[in-house]
C-alpha cells in the first residue's frame, strides 16, 4: 500500500491491522523463546500486548525520541479515532494511547516498510523484557 493510500485509512483501522502484525510478532517471539505451554503463552503475551502495556511504550517511544513525525502523526491519528467500544481492563486514555501505538504498526507495516516496523517491534519486546527484569 502506498503512503497516500495509508492517509485515506482511518486511526482504527490502522490499528486493527497494527494489532494483529504486533501479537503475531510477539507470539513468535515467544515460541522461539521456547514457551510453548498455552496458559504460560497467554499470560507472558499479555505483558506485551496489553494497552497498559502498549500505553508505556508509547511513552518510552516519545520519551526516547524513537518515532519519525509521520509515525507520531499517525499515532495522534490512532489516538484520537473515536472508538465506540469500550476498553475492558484499562481506562480510556490508556485505550487510546495504545489505540495510536497499534496505528503506527499498522501504517509501517501497511506501506511495506519492513525494516522499520521490525526495528519498532524489536525495540518495544526489548523494553518488555528490561522493565520484567527489573521488576524480579
Amino acid at each position: 500500500m502506498s503512503p497516500k493510500d495509508a492517509e485515506l485509512l482511518n486511526g482504527l483501522a490502522l490499528a486493527y491491522m497494527g494489532d494483529a502484525v504486533y501479537e503475531r510478532f510477539i507470539r513468535e517471539r515467544l515460541l522461539t523463546k521456547g514457551q510453548t505451554k498455552p496458559n504460560q503463552l497467554h499470560r507472558l503475551a499479555t505483558k506485551y500486548v496489553s494497552a497498559k502495556a502498549q500505553a508505556w511504550l508509547m511513552d518510552e517511544m516519545m520519551t526516547e525520541e524513537v518515532l519519525t513525525e509521520t509515525e507520531l502523526n499517525y499515532f495522534k491519528r490512532g489516538r484520537n479515532a473515536k472508538s465506540y467500544t469500550k476498553a475492558k481492563n484499562t481506562d480510556g486514555p490508556t485505550y487510546n494511547k495504545s489505540s495510536g501505538f497499534e496505528a503506527v504498526i499498522g501504517y509501517l507495516y501497511l506501506t511495506e516498510q519492513s525494516e522499520r516496523v521490525a526495528a519498532v517491534m524489536q525495540y518495544c519486546a526489548e523494553k518488555i523484557e528490561q522493565r520484567q527484569q527489573n521488576d524480579q
